[in-house]
C-alpha cells in the first residue's frame, strides 16, 4: 500500500480561501481526500497546477450551476472545462484569456480578439495557492458589462436611496 503525504493548503478563488490538501509527492496525480474522524465521513477535493479537467470538474459545475453562464477552468499545466448550458461541451480547453491569467496571476477583465469567447466580454480570476502562485484560471462570460446598470436602477429610485443612506 502506498501512502501519499498531503499536506493542508488554503485556496484562493476570487478572494475567498477555501482549504484543500496537496500532496507533497512528485508525480502525484491530485484526487479527492477522503478520511473517517469521530466517525464522520469528510471528502476533500485537491487540486493542483497538474490537475486535468476530471479534477477540476466538482468546481467548473459547481460556479457554473450557481451562475448559470458559460463557464472554463484550465490548471497551470494542463488543459480543462468549457461549460455551457448545464453541459460540459468541451474537456480539452483553453483560451487566451485563461492563459494570460495564469501567467499574470491576477483577475483580467477582457474581450478575446480570438478563441471561443472571441467579442464577448470575459472575467477569468486565478486561483492560487496558500503562497499565492497560480495553480489555475476560473473563467466566466461576463453579462454584467452588457447591462446598462445606471438605466436599470434610475427605475429604482428607491435601491439608490439605500445605498446611499447604507454609506453614511
Amino acid at each position: 500500500m502506498i501512502i501519499y503525504s498531503l499536506k493542508k493548503h488554503i485556496l484562493n478563488i476570487a478572494g475567498r480561501w477555501y482549504p484543500v490538501f496537496i500532496s507533497e509527492n512528485p508525480g502525484f496525480l491530485p484526487m479527492p481526500v477522503a478520511s473517517n474522524l469521530r466517525g464522520e465521513n469528510i471528502i476533500s477535493l485537491s487540486i493542483s497546477e497538474d490537475s486535468g479537467p476530471e479534477d477540476l470538474e466538482a468546481i467548473a459545475v459547481a460556479v457554473h450551476s450557481l451562475i448559470g453562464l458559460p463557464t472554463t477552468i484550465r490548471s497551470l499545466k494542463r488543459k480543462g472545462l468549457r461549460l455551457e448550458k448545464g453541459e460540459i461541451l468541451d474537456r480539452d480547453y483553453t483560451g487566451p484569456v485563461l492563459e494570460e491569467v495564469l501567467k499574470i496571476n491576477k483577475v483580467v477583465h477582457a474581450v478575446p480578439t480570438e478563441g471561443m469567447y472571441r467579442g464577448k466580454s470575459v472575467v477569468v480570476a486565478p486561483i492560487r495557492a496558500k503562497d499565492g502562485k497560480v495553480i489555475a484560471a476560473l473563467g466566466i462570460v461576463d453579462l454584467l458589462t452588457t447591462i446598462d446598470l445606471p438605466s436599470v436602477f434610475q427605475e429604482y429610485v428607491c435601491v439608490m436611496e439605500e445605498v446611499e443612506d447604507a454609506k453614511k
